[in-house]
């Protein structure tokens, strides 16, 4: 008799959903954290001729020697440190998770945060451990340093700012738990360009510190490319996780040249600060909607019967995140990417229309 998917595939596998990306064909698009701009018209023309002369025909350069030289300039990483690449902070994340995963090995993380570490720890057969923030999704480090030394975690993972509520967690309270963590402690700084804050610079004076940065954030999610930042000592055994030829010719060229002109990239970010604070003001005046305080490129909101509110959003062509439902403390939450400034005003015309509604 065949077997069925029930009789092979793993347990905990079949218990978990798909990562689910909705159709957004014909919508504002804001739940994905994406820079709504585009490169201008000059640097595509130069890309497009780079594209066209690329030799397809090979394998890419498994080293990636010429943007990772660039990325060690632009991401300011320390002198000695050594960088990984990935195909995004995804493959990062599962790498990490694969080289620790020995029997019992577990992965700890404070709740809510990026659902792909729970995710791929479980896929991956290690034990995922997560400790909930405060009411306002502060860090309450005692817990965690709690579960540090109840657990003895192989891996930590922190989001700095954190997603999907947008905040940066207390410095000091991070820095104990990386002093009092046995493993490795992994700070996910997709966020980077919007928080103005880093872990970075102190790569040098803690040993088990790895800092994971990506471009998707910054207007180049259509590479795919993560960066790991770390010791030498962590980076070359982790290496040996990573697939041949990850990180493909295209986005090495494409990334290397963007990355040679950096200032776009960073008046871009300054432009979705800008909004971030405009969007932050109208939502704070729109009765019954309760917003958090963001130092990303996205802002969590709170409504009254969230599902309906994005049903209705959806329904008026404006696309964004519901969370209602996906952890205790998000209950009745969404989260809005922010976009430019005719798409955050179409999301406000939305969210008035639906509410009254």
């Amino acid at each position: 008799m065949p077997k069925t998917p029930e009789d092979i595939i793993r347990e905990e596998i079949r218990a978990l959903t798909a990562y689910h990306v909705p159709d957004s064909a014909a919508m504002v698009k804001l739940d994905a954290m994406e820079n709504p701009y585009r490169l201008p018209e000059t640097l595509r023309a130069r890309l497009a001729r780079l594209v066209e002369e690329a030799a397809l025909n090979r394998y890419p350069d498994p080293g990636a020697a010429p943007l990772k030289a660039r990325l060690r300039e632009a991401l300011e990483v320390p002198a000695g440190m050594e960088l990984l690449l990935g195909n995004g902070s995804d493959e990062l994340i599962q790498m990490l998770v694969l080289a620790i995963a020995r029997p019992g090995a577990v992965v700890l993380g404070a709740e809510p945060s990026f659902t792909m570490f729970r995710m791929i720890a479980t896929i991956a057969g290690a034990r995922y451990v997560g400790v909930d923030l405060r009411e306002d999704f502060s860090l309450d480090a005692d817990p965690l340093l709690a579960a540090v030394e109840r657990h003895r975690p192989a891996l930590t993972f922190i989001a700095y700012p954190n997603n999907p509520t947008g905040n940066l967690f207390d410095a000091a309270s991070i820095a104990r738990i990386v002093e009092a963590s046995p493993g490795l402690v992994v700070i996910d700084e997709a966020y980077h360009a919007f928080a103005g804050a880093s872990f970075m610079e102190r790569l040098e004076g803690s040993p088990n510190l790895l800092i994971m940065r990506t471009l998707s954030k910054l207007g180049l999610a259509g590479l795919r490319l993560g960066v790991l930042a770390g010791a030498r000592a962590w980076l070359a055994q982790l290496d040996k996780v990573r697939l041949p030829y990850n990180v493909g010719t295209l986005t090495q060229i494409v990334a290397l040249e963007v990355l040679r002109h950096d200032e776009v990239l960073t008046e871009q970010a300054a432009a979705i600060k800008l909004e971030r604070g405009r969007l932050l003001r109208e939502l704070g005046s729109v009765p019954g909607v309760v917003a958090y305080p963001s130092n990303a490129n996205f802002i969590l909101f709170k409504a009254s019967n969230a599902e309906r509110v994005f049903d209705g959003l959806k329904g008026r062509g404006v696309l964004i995140k519901s969370l209602h439902g996906s952890h205790r403390l998000l209950g009745d939450c969404l989260r809005v990417t922010v976009g430019t400034r005719d798409e955050n005003d179409a999301f406000l015309t939305a969210l008035t229309q639906t509410l009254a509604a």
